[in-house]
């Protein structure tokens, strides 16, 4: 039987436009024994294959090489199996968090926790160790309890901790770089509710506080303000289906979408034009954002919509360095004089036992900066991960840094660990690119 033809070339793009390939083959595969067919027709012509989701991260890690092959997995989207007796469900990789939460909670079962941001493949947040907050919760990963992927010889391997255990423990967070996931096998929780308190309050408060804070809510976090001495914070509490309190819906669409996105990315768009007024226009977003109080489904809460489009860097330190490095970074950005618009957030999260997650081995606090899409980010991302650094603090994979892997390796314990289970089942780069040859070093 003659061998399919090569897909046509086409451009590929992430999110926020700051990586992008051309010449690309792009695959879009409904089913894993497809995904299998296209990683061995792409290994067998010599070419690099690179899953893609929805291109929420801002490195390069998916970023698919000049004729090589991007495997779309956007349809690979649907619920495979939920025992609603034990929680474990098994989701195809395509599928965004969103679209997930949704189908968990007609059910009745949620995730335990999620990010402040739900458009991202379930492959795709996994891969790049994608977090919420909450002391004692740890990020998406550590809700894995098997893996199907689609390895460089073609082969479809299921995996889990009674099954190639190795694997299952390093593809929890994966970077792309150990095969395409198809499918992954979550334990989920009962459908349950949150208790949102959002209010203003001071940079010197929260730092005094931190400790309290962060370990006294379930799911805490903050967002400083630049040029302000003001916070937004918001404390969100597990509680009952019976507690159900939502907001009317005209207020939701007001406040999340019209205040946080429209108006927002209309000061945002001021500031860039006329930096000398960023200062006070953060006075008035700092000021915009009141105090309120509301129950919803979990999901509701967790994560808000996005639409201003931006860059980011994101660095997990070790909780003791936290109050230090956010002051330090609140101090140095005030005497750099650069104009920032963007909100600094603060989060929290558990330690894991991943060897390439953020949080592993230790309780982590995260510090995030974000800039507008298409922005000179370097001056600001480079001073923020100065002070990051001497706090041994380990960048988040999906978001942009300037490590690369002889500084990384010493910050993982476990780095050996997941080096090995690479050379095992990739010895030929097949999944590699540009990005993990910086970040993992070339095999």
């Amino acid at each position: 039987m003659p061998a399919a033809p090569a897909p046509p070339t086409e451009s590929w793009r992430n999110w926020a436009g700051n990586q992008a390939a051309s010449a690309v083959r792009i695959t879009r595969p409904g089913h894993a024994d497809e995904v299998a067919e296209d990683v061995a027709a792409a290994a067998a012509a010599g070419r690099r294959v690179k899953p893609v989701g929805t291109g929420h991260s801002f490195t390069g890690l998916a970023r698919p090489e000049a004729d090589g092959v991007a495997v779309d997995l956007g349809g690979l989207g649907r619920l495979r199996h939920l025992d609603v007796t034990t929680g474990r469900a098994v989701v195809e990789a395509g599928i965004t968090l969103h679209r997930l939460s949704l189908t968990l909670a007609a059910a009745g079962r949620a995730l335990t926790n999620l990010g402040d941001i739900d458009v991202q493949t379930m492959a795709g947040a996994i891969a790049t160790g994608t977090h919420g907050t909450g002391a004692r919760f740890g990020g998406i990963a550590t809700q894995v309890t098997g893996l199907e992927l689609v390895t460089a010889d073609g082969s479809v391997r299921w995996c889990s901790p009674s099954e190639d255990r190795e694997l299952w423990s390093a593809a929890r967070v994966n970077l792309g770089a150990l095969g395409v996931v198809t499918a992954v096998e979550l334990q989920t929780v009962p459908l349950f509710a949150l208790r949102a308190e959002e209010g203003v309050s001071t940079l010197e408060r929260l730092l005094a506080d931190w400790d309290e804070l962060a370990d006294g809510t379930d799911h805490f976090e903050a967002y400083w303000f630049p040029h302000t001495g003001r916070v937004s914070t918001k404390r969100n509490t597990r509680v009952g289906l019976e507690a159900l309190a939502p907001l009317p819906a005209w207020r939701a669409w007001a406040e999340d979408s019209l205040l946080q996105n429209t108006a927002f990315g209309a000061l945002v768009g001021i500031g860039r034009r006329a930096p000398a007024a960023v200062p006070a226009l953060n006075r008035v977003a700092a000021s915009a954002l009141g105090t309120r109080r509301y129950t919803d489904l979990s999901y509701r809460v967790f994560s808000t919509p996005r639409r201003v489009r931006f860059v980011e860097m994101e660095y997990a330190l070790p909780r003791s360095e936290a109050v230090a490095a956010i002051r330090a970074v609140t101090e140095a950005v005030e005497r750099s004089g650069l104009a920032v618009a963007f909100p600094v957030e603060l989060r929290v999260a558990a330690a894991d036992d991943i060897p390439l997650s953020t949080a592993s081995g230790r309780d982590s606090a995260y510090v995030a900066v974000h800039l507008p899409a298409g922005s000179d980010h370097r001056r600001y991302f480079s001073l923020v991960a100065a002070i990051m650094d001497g706090a041994e603090g380990r960048p988040h994979w999906g978001k942009l840094h300037f490590l690369d892997a002889a500084a990384l390796r010493r910050r993982y314990p476990r780095w050996s660990e997941f080096a090995a289970v690479r050379r095992r089942v990739d010895p030929d780069g097949v999944f590699a690119n540009a990005e993990l040859d910086r970040v993992l070093g070339p095999l």
